[in-house]
């Protein structure tokens, strides 16, 4: 895996938004149009999106009731099942060339929960992995969750760390599929809120450490730049 890999915090955006540039930025890692890997930091709106496992016959509550919510449901193509996201969880999409790196996926997703690990412990929070499912533990409630796609070697989606979230809209689903699944968040293992910029610094970190590369900052206004470059570069080649 290379040393070096962009790093690029969008802040609040849009689930389709953020899913159409990883979308492209996949493509573009595909086709080495980019020169290195890319980790995308960001917090979604509410929503509910399904894995390939499906996931709407573990939906609680009616369409009228999510209307009123404001709170869409996407289909996407990560592995899992149902899940939320919503503003107060740390969403992290690396988009990375694992074929190339010669990284096996079961060792990719071990990588991310070491991520989510250490960062909770920073806080005194001790968290597990489980079996059953994917991501990490604190007792038999989930503070993070892990789903991941990968297209030609190369992954996307990613990693959500419970912070600050409203848990509520958990209890409208079956998170992950399985029955009597609880959530929980630092905020509700601590009884404080936490500091989002503080856990994007800490996450930063770890994922240098556990990955063993170097975070380059970037804008989402230079990620569309280097790609739009690309595109031109490649036209003007092909003409």
């Amino acid at each position: 895996m290379n040393d070096r890999c962009l790093y690029v915090d969008l802040g609040l955006i849009e689930y389709r938004q953020a899913w159409n540039l990883q979308t492209e930025l996949v493509d573009a890692r595909i086709k080495k149009d980019v020169p290195s890997d890319i980790v995308l930091f960001l917090e979604h709106p509410p929503v509910f999106t399904l894995g390939r496992r499906g996931g709407d016959e573990n939906l609680l509550v009616s369409e009228s009731f999510l209307e009123k919510s404001g709170i869409s449901v996407v289909p996407v193509e990560r592995g899992g099942n149902i899940t939320y996201h919503g503003p107060g969880q740390l969403v992290v999409y690396p988009i990375m060339d694992l074929q190339a790196a010669r990284v096996a996926v079961v060792d990719f997703v071990e990588t991310l929960e070491e991520v989510m690990l250490q960062t909770v412990a920073f806080w005194g929070i001790t968290a597990e992995r489980n079996p059953a499912n994917r991501g990490i533990w604190v007792d038999d409630k989930k503070i993070g969750s892990i789903g991941i796609a990968l297209r030609k070697g190369v992954s996307f989606h990613g990693l959500a760390l419970n912070v600050n979230l409203d848990l509520a809209p958990f209890s409208w689903i079956q998170p992950c599929g399985l029955p009597d699944v609880r959530m929980t968040s630092m905020k509700q293992e601590l009884s404080r809120e936490i500091s989002m910029n503080t856990v994007r610094e800490s996450v930063k970190k770890n994922f240098e450490s556990v990955f063993g590369i170097r975070l380059v900052g970037s804008s989402y206004a230079g990620l569309k730049d280097i790609l739009k470059s690309r595109k031109n570069e490649l036209t003007i080649i092909s003409i």
